[in-house]
C-alpha cells in the first residue's frame, strides 16, 4: 500500500514548486474557478432572508415555502449528475462555462418571478446550476492541484460557498434595513447574485483545461502545456507521466459509466462516496442555512432582529473553514469528519434541549443562536471541507466526473428531502422533536465513518486510485 511519504515531493521540492509563475498562475485558477463555489453559496443561502418576505407577496404556504426552498435543491441533484457527465465528456473548464450562464439566466428568472409555480420553475433552472458546479468546480481544482496543496486549494472552494452564505445574509440585512417593508425587497436581494456569474464565465474563458481531462482524451502535449503553466517544468513532466500510466490504465479497463458499477471496487467505493454525501447533509446544516432567521424568531427574536443575528451563522463558518483550510494540511481527514460529526450532534442536542426547557424569549433565542454557532463551528471547520475534499478525490480518473455526480445526486436529493420537509416537521413536532430525529440519524452516521471511510491525505490522486483498488477489489 501506498504511503504519503512516496506520494509527496520532498518538502525542499514542494517549497520551491510554491514559488514562481506557475504558483500565481494556480491561485488564478483557484480564484476564478470558485466563484463557482461563491455563486452555489448566495444562491442557497439566500432564501434564509428573503422568504420572510416572499411569503405575503407570493402568498406562501408551509407547503408552498418548502417547495420554493427545496425545488433549488432538486434541480441540483439533476444538475450535479449531468454536471458529471458532462464534465467527463466535454471537459472542466467548458462545462463551468455553460454553468455561469445558467446561473445568470437562473438568477434574472428568480429576480422576476410573479407567482409561486415561477419561482419554483425559476429555482429549478437555478438548482442546475448550483449542482453541477458542486461537482465540477471540485473535480478541476483537485486535477489542477499539486498532491502536498490539494487539501487546501480545493478546501477554498468551500471557503468561497461559506462567503457566498455569509454575503447573501448580510446583503439580505442590509437591503431589508434600507428598503424596510417595501414591495419586492426580496428581489434585490436575490438580484446580486447576477454579478459574480458574469465574473465566472469572462474568467473561465482564459483558463486551462484540467491536465488530467485532457490526458484522459490522448491530448498529452496539451496537458504538459497546462501542466508547465501551474508546476515547475520537472516536475510536470513527471507528472504527465504518471497521469498518462493512469490514463492508460483506465482507458484497457474501460472506466467511466454506468457498466462499470458491476466492477466490485468501483461499485464498493461509488457507495462509500454515496455514504459521505448522505452524512454531510442528514448533520442538519442546511436547516440553519436555509431556515436560520426563522428558526431565531421562533424562539423570540424580531424579524429584523433574527435577520441580523443570523449574520452570525454566517461569519463562523468562513471563520470556521479557514480553521479548516489550515487543518487540512496537517491531520487526516478521517478524523476530522468524525470530530465534525461528533460535534454538530452535540450541539444539536443541545438545541433540542434548549427548546424544551427555555421559554420563549430573548434568552432562548441567545442560547439557540450560541448553539447554531457551535454548529457551523464543526460542520464547516471539519465535515463540508472534508466532505467535498474527498469526493473529489477518491474516485477513478476515467470515471471521476461520473461517480462525483451519482454522489452528489445524492447528496442534493437528501439535500432537498431536508429542505422540503423541515417546515412541515417543524409545524407537526416542533423544534425540539425535529432536531432530536437528527441527533438519532447522526450518531448512525458517526458510526458509518468509522467503519468505511478510507484515508486520502498525503497521495497523489494517481497512487490514491491504485491504492483504493487494492481495498475494495
Amino acid at each position: 500500500m501506498s504511503t504519503a511519504h512516496t506520494d509527496v515531493p520532498s518538502p525542499h521540492a514542494a517549497a520551491h514548486d510554491a514559488r514562481g509563475p506557475h504558483a500565481r498562475r494556480l491561485r488564478t485558477i483557484t480564484l476564478v474557478a470558485t466563484f463557482g463555489g461563491l455563486l452555489f453559496g448566495y444562491d442557497t443561502g439566500v432564501i434564509n432572508g428573503a422568504l420572510p418576505y416572499m411569503q405575503s407577496d407570493l402568498g406562501l404556504t408551509p407547503l408552498t415555502e418548502g417547495l420554493v426552498t427545496s425545488s433549488l435543491l432538486f434541480g441540483a441533484a439533476i444538475g450535479a449528475f449531468t454536471g458529471g457527465r458532462l464534465a467527463d465528456a466535454r471537459g472542466r473548464r467548458r462545462t463551468i462555462l455553460a454553468l455561469a450562464g445558467i446561473f445568470l439566466a437562473g438568477t434574472l428568472a428568480c429576480t422576476f418571478a410573479p407567482d409561486a409555480a415561477f419561482m419554483v420553475a425559476a429555482r429549478f433552472v437555478l438548482g442546475l446550476a448550483v449542482g453541477g458546479a458542486s461537482v465540477t468546480v471540485p473535480t478541476y481544482l483537485a486535477e489542477v492541484s499539486p498532491a502536498e496543496r490539494r487539501g487546501r486549494l480545493v478546501t477554498q472552494n468551500e471557503l468561497m460557498i461559506v462567503t457566498g452564505q455569509l454575503l447573501a445574509f448580510t446583503f439580505n440585512a442590509a437591503i431589508a434595513g434600507l428598503l424596510g417593508e417595501s414591495a419586492h425587497v426580496w428581489r434585490y436581494m436575490l438580484v446580486v447574485a447576477s454579478l459574480p456569474a458574469v465574473v465566472l464565465w469572462f474568467g473561465m474563458l482564459v483558463m486551462p483545461e484540467s491536465p488530467r481531462w485532457l490526458a484522459s482524451r490522448g491530448r498529452l502535449g496539451e496537458a504538459l502545456d497546462v501542466l508547465r503553466q501551474v508546476r515547475s517544468a520537472q516536475r510536470a513532466e513527471a507528472e504527465l507521466a504518471d497521469v498518462q500510466r493512469l490514463a492508460e490504465e483506465d482507458e484497457k479497463a474501460q472506466t467511466g459509466g454506468w457498466s462499470d458499477l458491476a466492477v466490485p471496487w468501483i461499485r464498493r467505493l461509488v457507495l462509500v462516496g454515496i455514504g459521505i454525501a448522505v452524512v454531510q447533509q442528514l448533520s442538519g446544516v442546511n436547516t440553519i442555512m436555509y431556515y436560520g432567521t426563522q428558526i431565531l424568531q421562533s424562539s423570540g427574536l424580531s424579524a429584523n432582529g433574527a435577520l441580523v443575528a443570523n449574520i452570525a451563522n454566517g461569519v463562523i463558518s468562513v471563520l470556521a473553514t479557514f480553521v479548516g483550510i489550515y487543518l487540512l494540511g496537517r491531520v487526516n481527514r478521517r478524523p476530522m469528519l468524525l470530530v465534525g460529526q461528533a460535534g454538530t450532534v452535540t450541539a444539536l442536542l443541545l438545541v433540542a434541549v434548549v427548546s424544551l426547557v427555555v421559554p420563549e424569549g430573548t434568552t432562548r433565542a441567545l442560547l439557540v443562536l450560541a448553539l447554531t454557532v457551535t454548529f457551523l463551528a464543526f460542520q464547516q471547520g471539519a465535515t463540508s471541507p472534508v466532505t467535498w475534499l474527498m469526493l473529489a478525490e477518491i474516485f477513478p480518473l476515467k470515471m471521476r466526473g461520473f461517480a462525483f455526480g451519482i454522489a452528489s445526486l445524492t447528496l442534493w436529493a437528501t439535500n432537498f428531502a431536508v429542505g422540503l420537509t423541515f417546515p412541515v416537521l417543524v409545524a407537526e413536532l416542533g423544534i425540539a422533536a425535529t432536531f432530536g430525529v437528527f441527533v438519532v440519524v447522526g450518531v448512525v452516521a458517526i458510526a458509518f465513518v468509522a467503519r468505511f471511510v478510507p484515508e486520502t491525505r498525503g497521495r497523489s490522486l494517481e497512487s490514491l486510485e491504485s491504492e483504493l483498488r487494492a481495498r475494495y477489489s
